[in-house]
Order: structure tokens, then sequence, then C-alpha cells
């Protein structure tokens, strides 16, 4: 868990008020099967395996896989440069990333994207921390060029939503 407590209680808060704005059907899912901020923060550790959802110009949706890392209380996955995912988000930022694990877990969010390490500009001030987040996960061992072939984004939630029916069988107890 890398999160502060202000990002704790700014998720906590997101996940009240998504779950009060939403439709009476998803409350009659959700109340009472979810996790708290830092319950949810202790079990989306390592990478998780993201469905993530943009839009072509042509308004069509368009899904695919990214590995996720859910760090700071938000989402951070990359994808290769010049990957059609990486057009639809460059052109149109607004993106939508599930995280399922059966039926134990499901993690919604909808938001939009923020380039972290942008190839023609500034990279943002925390890209040094998670680049050596990423190297230590995935090693570093030159395998590809972290600043030029691959393009990582962080997702700034305006909605998320948790479901966890039995949150026992998510931390093993």
């Amino acid at each position: 868990m890398r999160e502060t407590p202000e990002e704790l209680n700014k998720l906590q808060s997101l996940l009240g008020t998504s779950l009060s704005r939403s439709t009476a059907h998803l409350r009659s899912i959700v109340e009472g099967r979810t996790i708290t901020a830092a319950q949810l923060t202790g079990v989306l550790t390592g990478m998780c395996t993201l469905a993530l959802s943009t839009v072509t110009a042509k308004g069509e949706p368009r899904i695919s896989g990214a590995d996720g890392h859910f760090l700071h209380g938000r989402w951070h996955f990359g994808t290769a440069r010049n990957a059609a995912k990486a057009r639809h988000l460059s052109a149109r930022p607004a993106a939508s990333v599930a995280h399922m694990r059966g039926e134990d877990l499901g993690v919604f969010t909808h938001g939009t994207v923020e380039e972290l390490n942008p190839e023609d500009a500034e990279t943002t001030s925390d890209w040094q921390e998670l680049l050596a987040y990423l190297k230590d996960f995935y090693g570093d061992d030159d395998a590809f060029d972290w600043n030029h072939e691959v393009v990582y984004y962080r997702l700034n939630p305006h909605w998320m939503t948790v479901y966890a029916p039995d949150p026992d069988k998510l931390t093993g107890t």
C-alpha cells in the first residue's frame, strides 16, 4: 500500500459519492457488498489485469487488456506508443477500466487519462517514481526503451465502485 492518508480519504470519498450517484439497480447490487478504500488498496497490489475501454474517432467502443497498477489510489497502465489504444487516448482521453476476479471482486472506474511520459514534452513530476516501481516490478533489463517505446497513463477517476461480496476471500482470512 503506497497511499497517504490524504489519498485514502480522497479515494474513500470517491467511492462513496460514486455509489450515491449510481442507479438504484447498481446500488441494489453493490451496497453491503463493497470494501473500504483502505481494504481496496490492500487487495490491489502488484499487477492487475485491466479491461480498458477507449473510443475510436467514429465513436465506436474498443476494449483491450492492459497491465494495471493501483498506486496512490489511481490506476496506472501502459502500452506501446504505436498501439491503437494509445492513438485513441491521445485524441480522446476519456476511458473506463474494469478489474475483475471471478465473482469475488469487481472494480469499475471511469475517468480521464493523463500521459505520464510524453515523448516530446516534459514527464510528470512523479514519472521517475513510477518508472522505478515499474523497473522493480518487471525488471530493469533494457528489453525496451521505457521513454520512447512505451507510454504510461494515470486514470484520474471521476467515478469508481467496488463489488466485493465476501471481503474475507480477498484477504485470505
